[in-house]
């Protein structure tokens, strides 16, 4: 089986609590006493998209020192930007195209997809996007059930924040799955709130927030909860392709 950890939201600003909030999640992480197959961290990674919040974040994630004890796959949120994401986190040169990469494991693949539009906070998966999904999952031959992971959820979550910036034609995605059996399910992040629902058919797991968490409508007017513990989810893939995840909170 494969077994995934999943952060999200770290709105990394050069503020000592930002910096202290990823930390505490990172250091949970890292010290886990089983194994973990990967990180996924699904976007808004820093908060205003410059070189020096990814360095930041570079640090944090252990993408420059080799300190983390997995891959850390990573993919922008609709404060990332894609040219310092590129240079500052990833140490690659930079570029404005969409940031998609896959990490393929013996028990299945995770294909991270750039869901940013440059300058608006909607998500969308765009033509040169959707052509690498497919070619990717082409060239795996349906030989082990992936996982897209992207930042903006395909559907409403029921509070007017998230649900604002929605992914724009979801229709196109809930199509690509009908064609597509090997995708198990979608991880995403966005909403700042654990969540559990399902999308054309196959699980959706949402991420909670690092920085802040996202009050519902019937908990309160207040829609940040900056005072609630930063959190977590733990993904499994297994055996015969069910996704279950399970979500934690860092005290």
């Amino acid at each position: 089986m494969l077994v995934l950890a999943h952060i999200s939201d770290l709105h990394l600003d050069g503020s000592a609590r930002a910096t202290e909030r990823a930390e505490r999640v990172r250091d949970r992480l890292w010290e886990l006493p089983g194994h973990v197959d990967a990180l996924l961290v699904t976007g808004d990674i820093a908060d205003h998209g410059t070189e020096l919040e990814y360095e930041e974040a570079a640090r944090i994630l252990g993408l420059r020192t080799g300190d983390a004890p997995f891959p850390v796959l990573t993919c922008p949120g609709n404060h990332d930007s894609r040219t310092p994401y590129r240079k500052a986190l990833l140490d690659r040169p930079g570029g404005e195209g969409p940031v998609n990469s896959v990490q393929v494991f013996d028990d299945g693949a995770v294909l991270m997809c750039d869901s940013s539009i440059p300058g608006s906070d909607d998500g969308e998966l765009d033509e040169e996007t959707y052509d690498w999904i497919e070619t990717t999952l082409d060239e795996l031959d349906g030989g082990l059930p992936a996982l897209l992971a992207f930042h903006h959820p395909p559907v409403a979550l029921h509070h007017p924040l998230p649900d604002s910036y929605p992914l724009r034609h979801p229709g196109r995605l809930a199509d690509l799955l009908a064609r597509r059996p090997e995708i198990a399910g979608l991880i995403t992040g966005h909403a700042h709130t654990p969540a559990a629902t399902s999308f054309a058919g196959r699980p959706l797991a949402v991420a909670p927030g690092v920085t802040w968490t996202l009050r519902l409508p019937w908990e309160g007017e207040q829609i940040a909860d900056r005072e609630a513990p930063p959190g977590l989810a733990f993904h499994v893939l297994d055996d015969s392709g069910r996704l279950t995840s399970h979500f934690r909170v860092v005290p």
